[in-house]
C-alpha cells in the first residue's frame, strides 16, 4: 500500500543541484528548484544549497536523493565530479539532521532509472551530464552502482572521458553525437539490453537525432521524479 507522504526529491549534479516535491501519487506539487553547484563542491556547501532550496517548496515528509557516485547505505563511496571530502560522508544522516525528515540516498543514474524504466526485460540507463551515469535493470529490479563511466572505452579514454561535458566542449556537438552513437552501439553489443534510456542535461542535444525504437530520451527531470520510488518501490 502506498503511503500518504509527500517526497522531497533531490538531484545532486556536477553542474546543478535540483529538487522538487512530489505528492503521495508521485505527481509534482511545485516547480523544479535549481541552483548552480557550488565550487568547491564540498559536502557543507552542497548541503547548504539543498537547505536553501527547500525554503521555496511545499511541506514534505521524507527525502530521496540522487548522488553522482557510488552510494552504500547512505554513505558516499565515490564522487568523481565533486569534492574529495565527500568520501565516507553519510549523506542520508547529514540531511536527516538538517531537514528533520527520514532520508534515502542512491546513485543518481539508479534514481533516474526508477523514473524511466518500464520494468520489462533488460533496461540500461545512461545519463549524459558533467560526467556519465549508468544503471542496469532486469524486469524492473536494479543492479546498483554500475559505474560504467570509469571503465576504459577507447584507447586510454573511459566512457566519461569520451562523452562527458569536457569532451563535448572540446570537440563540439556533431562529433560528440557521433561518439554517443558509438557508445550506444557498444553497450548494446556488450549488455544486449532490450531498451536504453538516455537522460541527463546533455541528452537534449540528441532530440533531432534519429534513434532506434529501443532507445528513448527522457527529460532531465526524471532524475528527480525517480526519487519517489526509493520509498515506494518499483
Amino acid at each position: 500500500m502506498k503511503s500518504s507522504a509527500n517526497t522531497l526529491c533531490v538531484d545532486i549534479g556536477g553542474t546543478g543541484v535540483k529538487l522538487i516535491v512530489l505528492d503521495p501519487t508521485g505527481s509534482e506539487l511545485c516547480d523544479r528548484q535549481r541552483q548552480e553547484t557550488p565550487h568547491p563542491a564540498t559536502p557543507e556547501s552542497i548541503l547548504g544549497v539543498i537547505q536553501d532550496l527547500t525554503s521555496n517548496v511545499p511541506e514534505f515528509d521524507r527525502v530521496a536523493v540522487g548522488f553522482p557516485g557510488v552510494v552504500s547505505n547512505g554513505i558516499i563511496e565515490t564522487a568523481a565530479n565533486l569534492d574529495a571530502h565527500w568520501l565516507g560522508i553519510n549523506l542520508a544522516a547529514q540531511l536527516e539532521q538538517r531537514l528533520k525528515k527520514p532520508t534515502r540516498v542512491a546513485n543518481d543514474a539508479d534514481v533516474q532509472g526508477y523514473g524511466c524504466v518500464s520494468g520489462e526485460g533488460v533496461e540500461m540507463v545512461l545519463t549524459l551530464g558533467t560526467g556519465m551515469g549508468s544503471a542496469l535493470f532486469l524486469d524492473g529490479h536494479l543492479l546498483p552502482n554500475l559505474e560504467l563511466a570509469h571503465h576504459l572505452f577507447k584507447k586510454k579514454k573511459t566512457y566519461e572521458d569520451y562523452i562527458g561535458r569536457p569532451a563535448l566542449e572540446e570537440i563540439g556537438k556533431e562529433k560528440w553525437i557521433q561518439r554517443v552513437e558509438k557508445v550506444i552501439s557498444t553497450t548494446k553489443y556488450i549488455w544486449n539490453w532490450d531498451f536504453l534510456h538516455l537522460g541527463g542535461g546533455n541528452s537534449k542535444l540528441l532530440k533531432e537525432v534519429e534513434l532506434s525504437n529501443d532507445v528513448m530520451l527522457h527529460s532531465n527531470k526524471a532524475g528527480m521524479l525517480g526519487g519517489y520510488f526509493l520509498w515506494e518501490g518499483n
